[in-house]
């Protein structure tokens, strides 16, 4: 069954030519949605090292004292298409980014997986020394075995509680979050966090 990306409402294989990678990519016929995005980089507050960040639309969870509440409706915002994509993967590719961040909103917003899978297999796959980091409202216990977790290293899980908020605690808002080593995770069955 053709995949279906619901941010870049794009189908099929693509690889990007940005520095050297290699580069095909096909566009489906359909008309494309507003799809709420943002690219940020030279970001540090959003995992280790400097990061290029992609905010999504689409948020079920609806946190009491969420940072950015415009992006819960998925369909608000400006289109993520192929043009957006290749801006995202050359910005991760810059020597001194570490990786790329998927916030919003809810990166794992159901209608958002699939794109942000796909985003994460390319830049797994044509930019290896980079880290993918996603933050999430959902639990470690109830995405663990979502297939394109296999593309992820770290994630950051379950919703933000106001109440438990410290803007001590490091990579996430509220205490009740954990800094999750998806990789170590998987292999174990348990979970492991940054760092241990």
């Amino acid at each position: 069954m053709k995949a279906k990306y619901d941010l870049i409402k794009m189908a099929g294989w693509i690889a990007v030519a940005i520095g050297g990678l290699a580069a095909s990519w096909a566009t489906d016929k359909q008309s494309k949605e507003e799809i709420d995005h943002n690219i940020t980089t030279d970001d540090m507050w959003n995992g280790d090292g400097l990061r290029t960040v992609l905010w999504v639309a689409g948020c079920n969870h609806h946190c009491k004292g969420c940072q950015n509440p415009v992006t819960w409706n998925p369909h608000d915002g400006l289109i993520f298409d192929v043009e957006a994509e290749q801006e995202l993967y050359s910005k991760v590719n810059k020597s001194y980014i570490s990786g790329v961040t998927f916030s919003g909103g809810d990166p794992l917003y159901p209608e958002n997986r699939d794109t942000i899978f796909h985003l994460a297999k390319c830049i797994k796959k044509y930019m290896p020394g980079k880290t993918v980091w996603l933050y999430t409202g959902y639990l470690w216990e109830e995405i663990r075995d979502l297939p394109g977790m296999k593309w992820i290293d770290i994630l950051v899980d379950g919703e933000f509680v106001d109440e438990l908020s410290d803007v001590t605690y490091h990579w996430a808002g509220s205490t009740n979050q954990r800094v999750i080593d998806v990789q170590k995770s998987l292999r174990t069955r348990k979970v492991i966090l940054k760092g241990e």
